[in-house]
C-alpha cells in the first residue's frame, strides 16, 4: 500500500527571512540642556529649561542665572504661555548682559544713551533739512530773477528790431504838434509874403492912377 502522505504538500514551519525585518531604531542619547549641565542636576523629558537654553550655548543661561537665578527663570517661564517664553528669555538675558555691564542703571542706562542718540541725530536731521530748504529757495529766488532779466532783455530785442512805420493819420498828428520853432518858421514865411503883395499892389496901384 502506497503512503498518502507522499503527495500531500510539505507545510513549512520556518520564520520570515531576515532580510524583510526592519533594524531596530537606533539608541538616541539625549544631551542634557545648558542650564540642567551647569545647575547639575538631571534634564527631565519634559524640562522647562531645554528649549530656551540648548547645550550649544552655556554663556546665555549662565548671564541669566547669575542676574535672575535659575528658580526665579523657571517660575517666570512656568507662568507665561508658549508662545511667549521665547521672547521671555530673549529678554532677560538682554536685561541681564546690560545689568553686568552697568551694574546701577542696567538696561535702563543702555535706554538712555540710545534716546540721547536719537535726539541728536534727530537735530542733525532737522538742522539738515532746514538748510536744505534754505538753498532750494534761494535757487528758486535766482532762477526767477533770471528768467525775468532774460525775458526784459528779449522784449527790448523784439521792440527794437520789430518797430512797426507810423500811419499816415500818426504822422499828420507830429507834423501839428511840431516844436514851436517850425511853427515860427512858417510865420516868417507869411509876413514875408504879406510885405511882397503890399509893395506890388502900391506900385501897380500907383502905375495904373498915374496912366489914367
Amino acid at each position: 500500500m502506497e503512503a498518502s502522505d507522499t503527495n500531500t504538500p510539505i507545510s513549512s514551519s520556518q520564520s520570515p527571512t531576515s532580510s524583510s525585518s526592519l533594524p531596530p531604531p537606533p539608541q538616541v542619547i539625549m544631551s542634557p540642556c545648558a542650564a540642567c549641565k551647569i545647575l547639575r542636576r538631571r534634564c527631565a523629558e519634559k524640562c522647562v529649561l531645554a528649549p530656551y537654553f540648548p547645550p550649544t550655548e552655556p554663556a546665555k543661561f549662565t548671564t541669566a542665572h547669575r542676574v535672575f537665578g535659575a528658580s526665579n527663570i523657571i517660575k517666570f517661564l512656568q507662568e507665561l504661555p508658549e508662545s511667549q517664553r521665547a521672547d521671555a528669555v530673549t529678554s532677560m538675558v538682554y536685561e541681564a548682559g546690560a545689568r553686568i555691564r552697568d551694574p546701577v542703571y542696567g538696561c535702563a542706562g543702555a535706554i538712555c544713551q540710545l534716546q540721547t542718540q536719537v535726539n541728536e541725530l534727530q537735530a542733525q536731521l532737522a538742522k539738515a533739512q532746514a538748510e536744505i530748504a534754505n538753498m532750494q529757495f534761494q535757487q528758486a529766488n535766482m532762477v526767477a530773477l533770471l528768467y525775468m532779466q532774460m525775458a526784459e532783455a528779449n522784449n527790448k530785442a523784439t521792440a527794437t528790431t520789430q518797430e512797426p512805420p507810423p500811419s499816415p493819420q500818426q504822422s499828420v498828428d507830429n507834423f501839428i504838434a511840431s516844436p514851436p520853432h517850425i511853427n515860427n518858421n512858417l510865420n516868417f514865411f507869411d509876413d514875408n509874403n504879406n510885405t511882397s503883395l503890399n509893395s506890388m499892389w502900391e506900385l501897380f496901384g500907383h502905375d495904373h492912377i498915374t496912366t489914367f
